[in-house]
Formats: C-alpha cells, structure tokens, sequence
C-alpha cells in the first residue's frame, strides 16, 4: 500500500530544514513540525506507569473488586526538548490520568468490574473523516469511546463493540451499548493483554491521542513454579508507538487525505518519526546484571517493530499475545505487528557492555516500505550496572502446555480473504474482508466450545495483523498463491475461494511459521500474497471445560479485523457472532 509512508525527518532532509537545535521547525504541508534529528536520545527515563489491583483484599483473602477509571483530556511531556502534549489518557482522575494509562493487575477466577467514564470534549485534537464509517453523536454531546480489552475473553457486552460508544456522561449512546460497568470474569489462562478504545471509525485517531493502557492477568498458581523474573522492578511492561509533533507540542496527523475527493481526511497509514516508550519519546532505563521480564505491547497504528540490540543481546520469548508456550525460545530478533505482544526475558549479566540500545529495522509500511532511520530505528536505551547481581529468577525449560492444534476437531473450514481497492490514482480508498463491509449481515457465525480450520487469503500487499476477538487460534501453515494476478482477478469477480481454485493455487514456497508463534495467539501476520491457515478455538485452552463460562450468544456479538488501525476504520472488519 503508498500512503503516509515516508517519515517527516525524511521530508525535512529533502527540505533542508536541518537547522537550529531543540524543537527546531520545518515546514510540511504549512504545519511546523518538530525537527527530530534536533532531538536528544535517551534523556528521559522510562516511566514507571502506575499499577491498579483489579481484585480487593479481604482478611487476606482476595476477592472481586471494582475499579473507575476515565478519560481525560490532559498535557503530557512526552520528551524534555518537546512542549507538553494534549492527548486523551485513561486514570482515576484527570490529574492522575496517564499515558499509557495504568496497568491493571487481575487474579485468575477472581472477576473485575470496570467503570469506564467519558470525561472528553465534543472536539477532536486531531482530524477525523466522517466519509467512513464513524460513531457521531446527534448532538455533539463530546467524542465518542468505548474499551476493548485486546485478548480479554468474556461476554460481548463487556467487550467493547464498535457501537457500544458512549459520550461524556453517558449523555449519547451508541446502537449496542448497553452497560456502564464492564466485567471481566479472568477465567482465561495467565497472560499479558492491553485496553484501548475501539469507537466506530475513530479507533485510529482515539488511540493515537493516547487511549492505550496494559492489563496482566496472573494465576500464581501455576506461575509461581516457573521462577520467572517477578515484581514491579523486574517485571516491566512497554508499551510501544510512534508519533510526531508539531512545534507547539501538539500530535501532527496529516488533515489530508490520499484521496481528498473522496475521503478528506482518511490515511491508510499512519507512521510517526517518535518512537515512545511508556509514553517517553527515546528513554533510557537503568538495570542490573541479572534476568527482567519485559512484557512488550506494539500500540502503534500501523508500525511494524523489528525489534533486536545493538549488542547481541538475546531475547527469551516466553509468551506470545496472552498465552505462554510449551518452552522458552531464544532469538536474536523480534518482529512484532500493531496490536501483538510479546513476553520476553532479557539477561543482562550476559552483556559484554554496559548499555544495550533496542533498535528497529521493519519497514513501513511492511514489508515492502520504506527502511528506517536514525530516529525511528531507535527505540530505548538500558544502561546496564557494572557490578554482578544476585538473580534467584529462572527460565526453565518447560513452562505452560496446552492442548495441540487438533485440526480433525475442526467442525468446519472458512474462507476469509482480505481484499484492498484503489482510486483511478491508484491510491487506496477502502479495505474490506471478504469483499463486504462492516454493517453487513454477519456471515462467520460459530458455536462456543467449537473449533474451526480459517484459511486466510492476503490479497493486498500489505503483511495484516488479523486480530480475532473471543477466540484464541494457532498457525498450521502459510503457502505463497501461484499465479497470483490470475487468481486475484478471479476472486475480485466471484469472491469465492473454492469456485477460484484456491487449492490449486495455494502450492507455493511454504514459509515456516516462527517457533515462537507456534502457540496460541489472538493475533497473527497474514503475509501477502499468501494464503495462511489457522485453527481456531472457541472457548478456553486450559482446564477441562472448554467451552465458555458465559452465554457468548448474548449481546451485539463480537468482531475480527486487520490491527492496522487506519485499515480497521475504513472497514477491515466483520462482525463475529455466536449460536447456542
């Protein structure tokens, strides 16, 4: 896919506006944008974001608990060399509101309540495009939100739908919103998962104002006998985007669109030249030499990260999304799409210096995009102390195991093609999964405690994280499509895999699916040009029932979708909906 695919420092080097120091200015499209290459690396520490327990204590003994958390209109200081920001930030109060907002902490079989508040005005801080599908109030009663809780599995009431939005007080609602407290049942395995708003055509912008936020599920049960790195110091969440700014602070988005005549605003990436960190633009940590668990969520748009240190360091993937794997995997790099997450330990008493900087190399778009620079090739910086440490942490050799991907318990086979359309300028205007958008009726309606086999053909050139909500899948396999121009010709016209021949053309070089992404995910990369075949799972992936503790046939239903933002919004989603 083109759009806004060449960074700003870049626009600026061509400009030749590489000049003064600090918040220097260039001029892009007549809007001053802050100078990146001016900006200093690894000044500011990374934040601790504050923790919230989900769960009350009493007498020792812990139990349900409730929590209110809003969203805010806010400053925030993003770098020392930046003015402060306005941004959206979910907390407790406008004065505590953060960005990212606070981790929650929740215990397994022990539900929280959340009562999600809209405090934000009716005016946008960025450009939004009301020629896409988008929530907007009759009476502009403030800007629409709703919470999803990304790998969260319980009732559809609770799961943030894209017409479930609300606005400040409750003053407006959306066709399918029908509770003020959320609650999360935390029956599901132990695992890292992330809140963040999904309103109807304003996810994009929602999140990049900074309505992101992490959400841990622990079951010390079986965690505890793993030994793993443990507590607030050396066990970390980061939570990773890029953004740019103007020079007076302010979020920069592009007010144009790549096809203005028809969408004004609408972008079908966005790409910022920041690479922020627990809501730091290139920050610095200081660590010991010994073992910390990094718990890494990519909250970007649209950016791919490649993650890997300068230095040789390893990565120990012991988690993928919100489920550990069978065995720990050791890698050099680290590809992880919007919306994935991966939890990975990092032993600093193996460093033969004492600092490691994480870089990035994924282009962007990805794969086929551009490479990165200085500035967004860097991510954060660990300044690792001198002296030895004691380390009673381990990464045994076998952590959590779950059932195989049985594919003979498949109760069916779908198709699911992703499908791009361009202008007469050969500019993207809309995405669609399986050639029809969002408010159409329902096709992938399942049964719970049911598995079925998707086969998932990428039609487009871009790699899309596909992000299925409820439901937990491993990849079986990913086969490159012979003849592809043919084969896409066929399936523009009929929109039929079987009557196209996918069989046929699905005979190419098979890629590997990754050992660390063997497991059970909620997200995966759908390569393109291939076709990518995963078995999904309707209901839980531990213990002996299977099937879901709640009536997953009750309320507006659920949605998958492409995790690229700007492609969800104009409309790289279907409703997903289930039967008793």
């Amino acid at each position: 896919m083109t759009g806004y695919k060449t960074t700003l420092a870049s626009l600026l080097l061509l400009a030749g506006f590489l000049t003064g120091c600090g918040t220097t200015s260039a001029q892009v499209d007549d809007v001053k944008l802050v100078n990146v290459s001016k900006l200093e690396m690894f000044v500011d520490r990374l934040p601790e974001v504050p923790r919230l327990h989900g769960y009350d204590v009493v007498d020792g003994v812990p139990v349900s608990g409730t929590l209110k958390i809003g969203m805010f209109k806010k400053k925030w200081k993003f770098h020392k060399q930046i003015p402060r920001t306005t941004v959206y930030a979910y907390g407790r109060s406008q004065r505590a509101a953060t960005v990212p907002g606070p981790t929650i902490e929740a215990l397994h079989g022990i539900p929280t309540r959340v009562r999600w508040t809209n405090h934000l005005p009716p005016k946008h801080i960025l450009p939004w495009d009301p020629t896409i599908p988008t929530a907007i109030p009759h009476r502009k009663s403030g800007i629409p939100t709703v919470v999803h809780l990304h790998g969260g599995i319980h009732g559809s009431e609770y799961d943030g739908h894209a017409h479930a939005w609300f606005t400040r007080r409750f003053a407006e609602r959306g066709p399918a919103w029908s509770k003020r407290t959320y609650h999360y049942l935390n029956n599901q395995q132990p695992g890292t998962m992330w809140y963040h708003d999904h309103a109807m055509g304003l996810t994009r912008v929602n999140l990049l104002a900074g309505l992101v936020g992490a959400y841990v599920l622990r079951d010390h049960k079986v965690e505890r006998p793993l030994h793993l790195p443990h507590g607030h110091v050396y066990d970390r969440t980061l939570v990773v985007f890029d953004r740019s700014f103007k020079t007076d602070g302010s979020i920069y988005m592009d007010r144009v669109g790549n096809n203005p005549k028809i969408h004004p605003q609408w972008q079908p990436e966005y790409f910022g030249d920041a690479i922020i960190v627990n809501g730091k633009a290139w920050p610095y940590l200081s660590v010991r030499r010994r073992k910390y668990r990094f718990r890494i969520i990519n909250a970007s748009n649209a950016r791919f990260f490649r993650f890997f240190f300068d230095n040789g360091l390893d990565f120990i993937h012991v988690a993928s999304d919100s489920a550990y794997h069978d065995k720990p995997v050791v890698l050099k790099e680290l590809l992880l799409a919007p919306s994935e997450i991966a939890d990975v330990v990092v032993d600093f008493s193996t460093s033969i210096t004492d600092s490691a900087v994480l870089r990035n190399g994924a282009n962007y778009p990805y794969p086929g995009g551009d490479p990165v620079d200085e500035f967004n090739g860097k991510v954060m910086k660990f300044v690792i102390d001198k002296k030895p440490a004691v380390d009673t942490s381990l990464v045994p050799a076998t952590l959590i195991k779950y059932p195989p991907a049985d594919v003979h318990s498949a109760v069916r086979t779908r198709y699911i093609a992703l499908y791009e359309y361009t202008s007469s300028i050969d500019e993207p205007t809309h995405l669609y999964i399986n050639g029809k958008p969002y408010d159409a009726p329902a096709t992938e309606i399942v049964k719970a405690g049911t598995a079925e086999v998707w086969e998932v053909i990428n039609l487009t050139e871009d790699n899309h994280p596909l992000h299925i909500h409820v439901g937990l899948f491993r990849t079986l396999s990913q086969t490159e499509l012979l003849n592809l121009d043919e084969f896409k010709a066929c399936m523009t016209k009929e929109n039929d895999a079987v009557k196209c021949g996918l069989e046929k053309h699905a005979r190419g070089n098979e890629t590997a699916v990754p050992g660390h992404e063997t497991g059970w995910k909620n997200v995966f990369k759908m390569q393109p040009g291939f076709a990518t075949r995963i078995l999904v799972r309707f209901g839980y992936i531990h213990g002996k029932n299977e099937t879901y503790s709640f009536d997953a046939s009750k309320g507006p239903g659920y949605v998958y979708h492409c995790h690229i933002l700007d492609h969800e919004d104009n409309v790289m989603m279907r409703p997903l909906v289930f039967t008793k």
